[in-house]
């Protein structure tokens, strides 16, 4: 597999203006990233997000369940699974909690795709891979924000998915510079996922934009 980058975001309009460009195969949101750009939480407003996603020919999508109890995130999970369709892959997104892979391992054994979210600890890389699920997601920036090497404990986590064999792949969340990219893809990780502002981030170059505009003014000379 290739470098896999997905959008973090909750706005309709945010992925539309990155999708277009093909850099994006996904998108990634949650609560409170729907919260922040005024998207209701809930399955029905999910539903029309899933089909603006395939409108824009997003290739997977991944959505977090929630609830009280692990029934209801399963329940929540199942409705969720529901939205996949043959041309956009849906990821149920759960937090790594007891609570959470108790939910988690009743959709797995349904064949849903399950995304374990808000992955802090080196040590939860060994739920992720013993329960199955196919994505973990680790937040990099706040593992950083609590005074530990976060780049450091990714490679680590890297390591024991390979090393295990197992068909778990990390998603890097929470990336701050678009550095952190380049370095952990130089250690084999490859799928991570960005904000609007780490976006125009990977773009912004004043040497290409210089030698873009003096090609530019070749052309009319």
């Amino acid at each position: 597999m290739s470098l896999n980058l997905l959008l973090d975001s909750g706005d309709p309009e945010t992925w539309r203006k990155w999708l277009q460009l093909g850099i994006f195969n996904g998108i990634t949101t949650n609560p409170n990233l729907l919260l922040q750009a005024g998207q209701p939480c809930n399955i029905e407003n999910l539903k029309k997000l899933s089909e603006t996603a395939k409108e824009i020919q997003c290739k997977e999508l991944h959505l977090q369940a929630w609830g009280e109890t692990p029934l209801e995130v399963t329940k929540c999970g199942l409705k969720i699974a529901e939205l996949s369709t043959a041309s956009l892959k849906v990821h149920v997104k759960i937090p790594i909690t007891k609570q959470g892979c108790e939910a988690a391992k009743e959709l797995i054994k349904s064949n849903i795709s399950v995304t374990l979210t808000a992955c802090y600890e080196v040590k939860q890389i060994i739920i992720a891979s013993a329960i199955g699920a196919n994505y973990v997601a680790p937040y990099l920036g706040r593992i950083n924000d609590t005074g530990r090497d976060g780049i450091a404990d990714l490679i680590t986590m890297e390591k024991i998915l390979n090393n295990t064999s197992s068909s778990c792949k990390l998603l890097v969340a929470s990336v701050r510079e678009a550095q952190e990219i380049n370095t952990l893809a130089s250690h084999g990780i490859k799928t991570f996922t960005i904000n609007n502002e780490i976006a125009e981030d990977l773009f912004t170059s004043k040497a290409t934009k210089k030698a873009s505009e003096e090609f530019e003014k070749a052309t009319k000379a």
